[in-house]
């Protein structure tokens, strides 16, 4: 039998998981048209940086997650500028020989996925090497929601709130400051935008940093829930993915929607036939996208607009 609170909880639950572990990606393959699949283990260093902050050196624990997040930033930053966009060995090759000998993996979407994916082996197994096959973990704060013999965390419930404040912050970024307006005329036309006198590859290097941030506050906000092994970001990668492949091009309203859709399917079969038959509603909802709206839920929006204005 259904509960209705239940049902409920679990879609905040849901909603929040998958607007989180997706926002980073999705601003990321929105603007600079990377794949990252290391994307769940820049989460997995969020994590562990929060953890080792939080027992180790005795941080509170949001100032342990703010440094989780400010670590994965830099480390993304780092990532920027030797993996996707070559400019540190072209500089170095540039001294040595005279000429670039790595091309950016802008737009390069199978070549960003082949790099990014030994990024991600690289990182697993350094993490298991430096710390082992596990960690201690933070215990899971605020207690439960008690109601009709049954229980929820309060702490999960509470991040849809985070979620929806995640999104909203995004939006006034993207809307608002200089570095939004770059960003929306660097996605429409790059040469145009170049011309225009916009620092393009500093747009990128922003990008790449800002959603390797938001990827290492996942980890953070999920670190005292999960279990803190090198592997833990495979689990939320799946979502991510699915939520970008479903939400389409536009980051904001394409995340927002996604969440709302995927959240809502995965909170009812959870709760009717379990967790396994969630994820698989969710796979097949991506299929399902996939053959009929190929550009996603805005990317269908955005054609309905424009045939509108057509005919007008």
């Amino acid at each position: 039998m259904v509960n209705g609170l239940n049902l409920l909880f679990q879609f905040l639950d849901s909603f929040a998981f998958i607007v989180l572990a997706a926002a980073g990606l999705a601003i990321i393959f929105g603007i600079m048209g990377v794949i990252n699949l290391a994307h769940g283990e820049f989460i997995m260093l969020g994590a562990y940086a929060t953890t080792l902050a939080n027992i180790q050196y005795g941080l509170p624990l949001p100032a342990a997650m703010a440094a989780g997040v400010v670590v994965t930033a830099l480390f993304g930053l780092v990532v920027e500028r030797v993996i996707i966009s070559g400019w540190l060995p072209n500089a170095i090759s540039q001294f040595a020989l005279g000429r670039d000998i790595i091309e950016p993996l802008y737009d390069r979407l199978a070549d960003s996925m082949v790099a990014t994916w030994g990024l991600s082996l690289v990182m697993v197994q350094g993490v298991r090497i430096l710390y082992g096959n596990s960690l201690d973990q933070i215990g899971t704060p605020l207690g439960n929601i008690a109601y009709s013999g049954f229980s929820y965390s309060t702490y999960r419930v509470s991040l849809a709130g985070v979620a929806v404040a995640v999104l909203f912050v995004t939006f006034l970024v993207f809307r608002y400051t200089e570095y939004g307006m770059r960003a929306r005329a660097t996605i429409q036309d790059e040469d145009t935008a170049r011309a225009m006198g916009v620092d393009t590859e500093r747009t990128y290097v922003t990008t790449f940093a800002i959603g390797s941030g938001l990827a290492g506050l996942t980890g953070a906000l999920y670190a005292p829930t999960i279990t803190m092994v090198p592997g833990l970001g495979s689990s939320f990668l799946v979502e991510a993915f699915v939520a970008v492949v479903v939400g389409g091009p536009s980051v904001v309203l394409g995340t927002t929607l996604a969440g709302g859709l995927l959240g809502s399917i995965n909170a009812v079969f959870s709760n009717i036939y379990g967790t396994f038959f969630g994820r698989i509603a969710l796979l097949v909802t991506a299929i399902v996208m996939i053959r009929f709206l190929p550009e996603g839920i805005t990317g269908f929006v955005e054609r309905v607009r424009k045939r509108r204005q057509e005919g007008a």
